[in-house]
């Protein structure tokens, strides 16, 4: 069939250049053969998390135990031949080998008899894990030093005089005698986490609240394949990176109300000291500088927060300029058309002449801020990564991935909202919203450092979705005031019609395509379901926030999705890693079916395929140029 592609229907000089890589007839048909085998392989694991929040141990152990997928396989295989006890300790050492391994030295337990054991076990466990991928794929994952080592005991095969298991052993043994063992260990346990999960997507929200985004971070830099959908607080974080006075100070109100300093101060070397200092003398009523510092900064935020309002009518939210709504005479303030008595709170730096303008003092400590943040190196580096496998939205293999909403109107249909006198709406808004905020970091051009911030809190953003009420919840003891207002979205996302409609605008029209949301935490105790839309719509924000989880009676969710269909876990608090190591307590988790699809799903009907389906032609065009004499091939 390959002789009778019309390779004229191709760039002659594409093709020339593909010759370069493929010089002989024999180079291009292996490439075809080997590109054909893989097209009939299951497609890889997906797991998708949200809402991360900071919440480094648990996040790292769920990494660690890929959403309890480890422990299933190791129970499928060997639930015959171990105990409970040995399956407990081998998934433990798996998920954090360095730590488990001292503990057994420790323990007395380190003989060449346990090592035999654990290590037949591991690698009886790898290659198990290692069917759904490609030898070379498998043999690219290894470290270098153990690659030949590790393909070979994967790969072995009995024989009628055994030979082969004879030399196995006799490569276990040897690596034992060497004192090997522990690296070997530490390699298998690697190669287990990394064949368990093929992809992973992140949807929303690493930072604030817990105590160690700036760790995730780390962890996530680290890992071999992944994307992020940028959330609320992702996008305020890079708003701060990029220059934005109100993000800084937003970011600084959020670790202070968190008691998250740590986060600034050791993980992103952001000194606090200016701030606490002005505002030590600026509200001496504090004796908790803290709380002193909070205050302060909150103003300087809601005066920044007008001054943005007023630079961009188009906004719409010149009711959300508060200082501008203040009765300083009488002690209240007009929020949502209504009349609230406002706290004791003192205002001491704002004029009722001019509310929103800045001290000379609140103005330095701003500035030294901004500078701070625009001068972290490893700041930059998160930002800078998340802008690179990053994005407001992703599609992948059929589903349509973002953290907060598309916003919808009173009716169900797509909100246009119009910026610079330009409508825009569904994925054309989202588009927008991309571009703009790439090129906030890019330029530091002050309307688009404005928009990360209405990104942030903006009515219509597609990553807030709702009107964010920090001064009502700061300044005003009436409650009532404090409800936030929804976008219509999140009252429409239960039709599956208007699932439907998002999904066709993202030119998704399988009947197996889902969007998979983050954001709005589940109240799972309350009996609230995740699946919206008739199954069209999975909500995957299950409090993995420690702040969260009385709300939603879970720690967070994954979402799995394999060549056999989509499952979802909930997972039960995380005791604390040292617990794990020592007493092997795991993350209990639960799984639910959500959909089982007819026939197991390939390769080739994944993004995957697409690109390798397309391959497959170009070099099939290339073999018929050689066959036909328009280019002529090498000879070897």
């Amino acid at each position: 069939m390959y002789d009778f592609i019309d390779s004229t229907n191709y760039d002659m000089r594409y093709l020339r250049l593909l010759a370069e890589k493929y010089p002989t007839i024999q180079d291009v048909c292996t490439e075809i053969i080997n590109y054909e085998a893989l097209l009939n392989l299951p497609k890889g694991t997906e797991h998708f998390m949200s809402d991360l929040h900071g919440e480094y141990e648990a996040f790292f152990h769920i990494l660690n135990n890929c959403s309890g997928v480890i422990r299933e396989k190791v129970e499928l295989l060997f639930k015959d031949s171990l105990a409970n006890e040995e399956i407990s300790d081998l998934c433990t050492l798996i998920y954090y080998p360095t730590d488990k391994l001292k503990l057994v030295k420790s323990a007395g337990k380190a003989t060449p008899e346990w090592y035999l054991f654990t290590l037949r076990h591991l690698i009886e466990l790898a290659k198990f894990l290692s069917s759904k991928y490609t030898r070379a794929r498998v043999r690219k994952s290894m470290p270098e030093a153990y690659a030949y080592i590790m393909d070979e005991l994967l790969h072995a095969q009995p024989d009628e005089d055994n030979n082969q298991v004879v030399y196995h052993n006799k490569i276990i043994e040897t690596l034992i005698s060497l004192d090997n063992g522990d690296d070997f260990i530490r390699a298998l346990a690697d190669l287990i986490k990394f064949l368990s999960v093929d992809r992973l997507h992140i949807v929303g929200d690493i930072f604030d609240r817990g105590a160690r985004p700036d760790s995730i971070m780390d962890m996530l830099m680290t890992y071999h394949s992944l994307d992020i959908e940028w959330g609320n607080h992702d996008i305020l974080w890079m708003g701060a990176a990029a220059g934005c006075a109100a993000c800084v100070a937003t970011v600084v109100r959020n670790s202070l109300s968190y008691n998250n300093m740590d986060v600034l101060e050791k993980g992103y070397g952001i000194s606090l000291r200016p701030l606490t200092i002005f505002a030590e003398h600026t509200y001496p009523k504090y004796d908790n500088l803290a709380e002193a510092a909070k205050v302060a900064i909150s103003i300087i935020l809601f005066k920044l927060e007008g001054q943005i309002i007023k630079r961009h009518p188009d906004y719409n939210m010149d009711s959300r300029i508060l200082l501008e709504n203040i009765d300083f005479e009488k002690g209240t303030v007009v929020s949502e058309g209504k009349t609230y008595k406002l706290n004791d709170i003192p205002l001491t730096t704002v004029s009722p002449e001019a509310p929103l303008e800045l001290t000379d003092e609140e103005q330095d400590v701003i500035d030294g801020l901004v500078s701070a943040f625009r001068e972290s190196e490893r700041l930059h580096r998160h930002i800078q990564f998340l802008y690179d496998k990053g994005g407001i939205y992703k599609i992948y293999n059929g589903n349509l991935l973002y953290h907060g909403c598309i916003p919808l109107d009173n009716d169900g249909n797509f909100k246009r909202v119009k910026f610079n006198g330009r409508p825009y709406w569904g994925k054309l808004y989202m588009d927008y919203a991309d571009h703009t905020a790439r090129r906030a970091y890019i330029k530091g051009e002050q309307n688009d450092l404005d928009f990360m911030w209405y990104l942030w809190t903006g009515r219509r953003s597609p990553l807030c979705g709702r009107i964010i009420k920090t001064f009502e919840r700061m300044m005003i003891e009436d409650n009532a005031s404090w409800k936030e207002p929804q976008d219509n979205y999140y009252t429409y996302y239960r039709s599956e019609a208007v699932c439907n409609m998002i999904l066709r605008e993202f030119g998704l029209f399988e009947a197996t395509s889902h969007i998979i949301n983050g954001h709005t935490p589940i109240k799972v105790i309350k009996g609230e379901s995740p699946i919206k839309g008739d199954g069209k719509l999975i909500i995957i924000d299950g409090g993995f926030c420690r702040a969260y989880q009385k709300t939603t009676g879970i720690a967070g969710y994954t979402l799995i999705f394999n060549s056999h269909g989509m499952r979802l876990k909930s997972h039960r608090p995380f005791k604390s890693r040292q617990s794990a190591i020592t007493e092997n307590t795991d993350i209990d988790s639960v799984s639910e079916r959500i959909e089982t699809i007819n026939h197991r799903v390939m390769i080739r009907d994944t993004d995957r395929g697409i690109k390798i389906r397309r391959q497959i032609s170009e070099l099939s065009a290339l073999l018929a140029a050689y066959r036909q004499g328009t280019i002529v091939p090498k000879f070897r």
